[in-house]
């Protein structure tokens, strides 16, 4: 749900003393981090890479790189005191670096989230090289509370080092992440289980994820067929498909003990036309996850799909 500030107790509070801080009338609200206190924080894996950047008084700036996806940059706020609209995004020069005109970077939608500033790709980008080059990025919008403006700056003190160590932490992620391979669909042409390079490449990151992933203990592989034909041969001809998935999966260093193998024939199809059906299904299944409903059959997991 969205922020309301009427009825939030932490929110009424949190007014409270924006009010009691805030300058004069008129005046902006101002948030960042000096030269004493401004520092980054890089958290990596090979799933994900955040660089954090503590904002006193507003709460804190994030780039964030998931593994499988692209950069993005947020600001988050335990307490948002931006009103959700458009605000200004400017790169400015520091105090120190007198006479450097700002530079104006766009706009910037601020949502009633605690996120309340979300950056795509392309800004992200623009936003850390302006760091790079000294710049303090300003992101600018009217209050919640009496619609002055609040202005939340990113310091790029101490910025340069641990951008090089991001960089290093996103050239070290997995080619994917969980909820792109979760539930995976390999296509087959009529009356054949062969792999296509694509197929192959799909069953690769599969691979290279789960390795990594402990926490994944199942491997569920459902073969399919189209109602072309008999049912006795569609039966064969989806455990084919499903064998030559889970093969793949096992001759690529995946423990067999954790691949379940299952054929449908033509039971199951997805929609009226044959190719949707010619398939097998791939769904990782993590330890702690709910167990999915059953098909009257006894078959477990999602067999839809």
């Amino acid at each position: 749900m969205g922020f309301r500030p009427r009825n939030n107790p932490m929110t009424v509070l949190a007014a409270c003393l924006f009010s009691v801080f805030l300058p004069a009338s008129g005046q902006a609200a101002s948030y960042g981090a000096g030269i004493e206190n401004s520092q980054w924080y890089l958290a990596e894996s090979v799933f994900e890479c955040r660089l954090v950047h503590e904002v006193p008084g507003y709460g804190r700036a994030v780039f964030y790189h998931r593994a499988g996806e692209s950069l993005s940059f947020f600001l988050e706020s335990e307490s948002p005191l931006m009103r959700p609209g458009r605000g200004s995004l400017v790169a400015e020069a520091p105090s120190w670096r007198p006479g450097v005109a700002p530079r104006p970077l766009g706009t910037v939608n601020v949502s009633d989230d605690r996120r309340q500033v979300t950056l795509d790709t392309r800004l992200a980008f623009v936003l850390a090289r302006g760091l790079l080059d000294g710049m303090r990025p300003v992101v600018t919008r009217e209050s919640w509370f009496d619609g002055r403006p609040v202005r939340v700056y990113v310091s790029n003190i101490n910025f340069s080092g641990e951008y090089q160590q991001y960089q290093r932490c996103t050239s070290n992620l997995l080619p994917v992440n969980f909820d792109q391979i979760r539930r995976s669909r390999i296509p087959f042409a009529s009356g054949s289980s062969q792999l296509s390079d694509r197929d192959r490449k799909l069953l690769e990151n599969i691979v290279t994820y789960v390795i990594a992933d402990s926490t994944v203990e199942r491997i569920f592989v459902d073969g399919h067929s189209d109602s072309i034909g008999s049912r006795i041969n569609n039966r064969a001809l989806s455990e084919d498909r499903a064998n030559v998935v889970a093969d793949y999966l096992k001759a690529r260093g995946l423990d067999e003990n954790m691949i379940t193998v299952r054929a449908h024939g033509d039971q199951y199809p997805v929609s009226n036309r044959p190719a949707d059906n010619r398939r097998t299904n791939i769904r990782l299944q993590r330890a702690g996850d709910q167990p999915e409903l059953q098909q009257a059959n006894g078959y477990g997991g999602d067999l839809r799909g």
